[in-house]
């Protein structure tokens, strides 16, 4: 189906890490990221082996050792994929992404850009953040200002970021996305694709990166995520836009994030089947 991501070189990486989250359901994502991986269609699948336990916290972020011992981990598994593969990373916590996007943006370079589908915005310091986890840092640190040993090899210009879809940002962040040019757009703007596109046009990028953290989704349809905001997309308007930016845009990497799963899978499980099926297409499994 047109708009569909192409499965034929698409690798999954699996990374069930829950110790940058803020929730206290985190440990939840562990198993919501085990399922998740299962259900994308791949050619090959990674699993990072990580720890199981907290670490000791260090500069305002809480689990610093064990989150530095990940993203490592993380690096090591993207040096094994083959560069012309399609990287799918599957989170655990939003900080997952932090080694894909830098893995990108080093295939990429200035043609890149960051689209992120969030209902928050991420963009916190380790000083700014009220919890100190890492998961509401990992933008800003990909953006330039990460905390120590939990930076990128490489930033990104935050002028090369869409934001989309967060509708809870803290004041910190606020100042970020005003001051250093970061594109924003509503959950209203995202429900046709042409805000979305002129916003990634007007970065100059040819290929995007997808970051897309589950509490984008309105709570309403998808309650399993440990920060839900009421306000948010529907699947069918999530699927619309990343289909209409990989007709336009080169795909760069995608990542699916924050899925806590519960007991009560019903319903969880058929939103994220069709979101599976609307981005990669059912005919693969």
């Amino acid at each position: 189906m047109e708009g569909e991501i192409c499965v034929s070189s698409q690798v999954v990486l699996e990374v069930g890490q829950w110790q940058g989250s803020g929730a206290v359901t985190a440990g939840r994502l562990r198993s919501g990221a085990a399922w998740l991986a299962e259900l994308v269609p791949h050619g090959q699948r990674y699993t990072v082996a990580l720890d199981s336990g907290v670490g000791n916290s260090r500069g305002g972020v809480r689990n610093a050792e064990v989150l530095e011992r990940h993203l490592q981990a993380v690096r090591e598994a993207l040096a094994e994929i083959p560069p012309d593969d399609l990287t799918v990373t599957i989170g655990g916590d939003c900080g997952v992404d932090l080694a894909p996007v830098e893995a990108a943006l080093s295939a990429f370079g200035d043609r890149l850009a960051l689209v992120w589908f969030d209902a928050h915005a991420d963009l916190n310091s380790a000083e700014s953040s009220p919890s100190g986890a890492f998961h509401g840092m990992v933008l800003r640190a990909l953006v330039g200002d990460g905390p120590e040993g939990l930076r990128p090899v490489r930033s990104l210009s935050a002028d090369r970021v869409v934001l989309a879809g967060a509708r809870s940002l803290d004041p910190a962040e606020q100042d970020l996305v005003h001051g250093r040019g970061i594109r924003h757009l509503s959950v209203e703007q995202l429900t046709g694709p042409g805000p979305l596109l002129a916003a990634v046009r007007a970065t100059g990028a040819e290929a995007v990166y997808v970051h897309i953290d589950l509490d984008v989704l309105d709570p309403q349809v998808f309650p399993a995520v440990g920060t839900p905001e009421p306000g948010g997309l529907g699947v069918e308007d999530l699927i619309g836009a990343v289909r209409a930016l990989t007709e336009e845009f080169t795909l760069a990497g995608i990542a699916l994030t924050e899925y806590e799963r519960t007991e009560d899978t019903g319903q969880e499980e058929a939103v994220l089947r069709r979101l599976v099926d609307g981005l990669f297409g059912s005919e693969q499994r």
